[in-house]
């Protein structure tokens, strides 16, 4: 059961950082050049909080 939250977190979490890249871009009036890399540090420090608060409240070790 686990794997299946960790996959449905994941899969929002990504579409939540493609959201807040364009929300960024929208507010700089341009595209990022390295527009990927944004998007990795968004979705890592996303997971990152996401994932260690679903062990926390879960006991998943």
């Amino acid at each position: 059961m686990e794997i299946i939250s960790f996959t449905l977190v994941a899969a929002l979490l990504y579409l939540l950082s493609n959201w807040i890249v364009d929300r960024i871009e929208m507010a700089a009036g341009r595209r990022f050049e390295y527009r990927t890399l944004l998007f990795f540090g968004v979705l890592l420090t996303l997971a990152l909080i996401s994932f260690g608060l679903i062990r926390a409240y879960t006991g998943i070790s």
